[in-house]
């Protein structure tokens, strides 16, 4: 690469100085020096959180300087990861798995460790399982009425959970009341223990994204960079403690065995073991659901591709999936309740959710001329929406069927229209999608636009959860300091970046080989 070209892109190669007969150690190089900014960044993220926290209770007029050193810290966290990303997607020799698995515990560590950040969901995993360890039905009860408005946990609910009901499945349901039952009332073992069963399920991802890239043909250590170590991944499964990385655990896990056993010849033991962990995931969320369309698919296009075909395993789908709902609806005692409590989401209006932009339009229109219609165009949009989930669902697993795309693509693009198009999205959310794509998609546009996406959903709520609407000035502060921070962060790495690159020798952006440590050539392509 000529000096000029690398001086433009010092990230995208580096140079190492040798001696004319041999080599002697190197620099740090970016692909070492982004992996620790990263765990910096995520120290920050953690200490700046805590900080927050501690001011709020003894001066809550000054949160504002905690607020944007957790802001930065999230925003060097993505520059980390996004950086990163360059040197898996263009280096000569990339990283391989096993450095960015510990690349992911390494930048796991601080957030394990920290505050429930960007949501409250967690208070209302504690309050619902509050309220099942007493005997009442979390399908039926709302944390203030099950627990009272002046519980410790209520107070912590988000103000527009605190009379909804549980709409999470019966598994899940069982494991919020072990977890209250073991904890007794203890907030902060609850959280413990509630990052934890979200820790094992970011464990089952990590195992089963390479799995699926094997399958799809994709290099692996793309798959696990974009699906596992990105930060919304860090952000929500992890410091966020949402139980959507226990359901896409289960829901990967299960697609990654049945992916194995239809490859070359059915193997009906693993497909049935792979059918029902995926089952067991819809236990936690419906959303779940769609991973068995795909798999019956795949079984479908496997003995032959014909409607009888389609409709046997069709069939033989939803046969488990009741199996398994009724089973673990009657073992739990918690009963049927949660079919019945599935729209909760769909009680506050996402204004995240594209369905529901043409309301928030006519409802703004209207009000101009003295009519209420926010919510009744809410609900055609949301109606739309379905209709167009549907058709869109069947499109894919035509596909599907008659081969154009494989299991795994067809499962990331139904959950991304099951995003797009319901008629709620939160950030976390968008992981549905992005890590079962991110195990099928090959290097090019699409996956770096998926890439882009994943950072902007990152940085689109802040750490701090809360309430901000009296806040503004405080927040539009926040992100104003850590941009700039950020920004001077990204030049730092680059000019770090730059300064480690003699003149002699093109390396790519990893750490230099020395006796011991792990290849950086990639062993792992599908």
């Amino acid at each position: 690469m000529p000096p000029s070209a690398r001086d433009r892109n010092p990230l995208a190669s580096l140079a190492v100085s040798g001696k004319a007969n041999g080599s002697r150690p190197g620099p740090l190089v970016p692909g070492d020096l982004l992996r620790w900014s990263g765990f910096g960044a995520a120290l920050l993220l953690t200490g700046a959180s805590w900080a927050g926290l501690a001011v709020a209770r003894s001066m809550p007029d000054a949160t504002t300087l905690p607020l944007a050193a957790s802001v930065t810290g999230a925003g060097l966290l993505v520059l980390s990861w996004a950086l990163l990303g360059r040197v898996v997607l263009t280096s000569r020799t990339p990283p391989n798995g096993r450095w960015l698995r510990w690349t992911l515990l390494l930048w796991c560590t601080p957030l394990v460790v920290a505050p429930p950040l960007f949501s409250n969901d967690v208070f209302s995993y504690l309050a619902q399982g509050e309220i099942a360890a007493r005997g009442l039905d979390p399908y039926l009860v709302g944390p203030a009425s099950g627990l009272g408005a002046s519980s410790e946990i209520v107070e912590r609910v988000g103000v527009y959970w605190r009379d909804t009901p549980s709409p999470y499945g019966p598994l899940f349901g069982a494991i919020e009341r072990l977890i209250a039952q073991a904890s007794a009332g203890d907030i902060v073992q609850g959280i413990i223990l509630h990052r934890l069963v979200e820790v094992l399920g970011l464990l089952l991802v990590l195992w089963a994204t390479p799995r699926l890239a094997t399958a799809a043909g994709v290099p692996r250590r793309t798959a696990l960079w974009l699906g596992v170590l990105n930060p919304l991944v860090l952000g929500h499964f992890v410091a966020g403690v949402h139980n959507d990385s226990l359901m896409m655990g289960l829901l990967l896990a299960g697609t990654a065995i049945t992916v194995e056993a239809i490859e070359q010849q059915i193997k009906w033991r693993p497909l049935l073991l792979g059918v029902v962990l995926i089952a067991l995931g819809t236990q936690v969320k419906l959303p779940a659901l769609v991973a068995l369309a795909a798999v019956g698919t795949a079984l479908a296009r496997r003995r032959g591709g014909r409607v009888s075909d389609l409709l046997l395993a069709a069939a033989s789908m939803v046969l488990v999936f009741a199996g398994v709902s009724t089973l673990i609806s009657l073992l739990t005692g918690l009963g049927f309740g949660w079919s019945q409590a599935l729209g909760t989401p769909g009680q506050v209006n996402s204004w995240m959710a594209p369905t529901n932009w043409v309301g928030f339009l006519a409802g703004g229109v209207g009000a101009v001329f003295g009519a209420q219609i926010t919510q009744t165009a809410i609900g055609v949009g949301r109606f739309v929406g379905y209709v167009l989930m549907v058709c869109g669902i069947a499109f894919v697993l035509h596909r599907q069927l008659r081969g154009r795309i494989d299991q795994v693509a067809s499962l990331g693009m139904m959950l991304g229209l099951v995003v797009l198009l319901g008629p709620v999205v939160q950030p976390w959310y968008l992981l549905w999608a992005v890590i079962p794509l991110a195990a099928s998609l090959p290097p090019g546009r699409a996956l770096s636009g998926l890439a882009a996406l994943v950072t902007i959903f990152a940085v689109l709520v802040p750490p701090s959860a809360g309430n901000f609407a009296n806040r503004i000035g405080q927040l539009v502060t926040a992100y104003a300091v850590g941009i700039v921070l950020t920004g001077v962060a990204l030049l730092l790495l680059r000019r770090t970046g730059a300064r480690t690159a003699p003149d002699n020798v093109a390396v790519p952006l990893i750490g230099k080989s020395r006796p011991g440590a792990m290849p950086h050539h990639d062993q792992e392509l599908g």
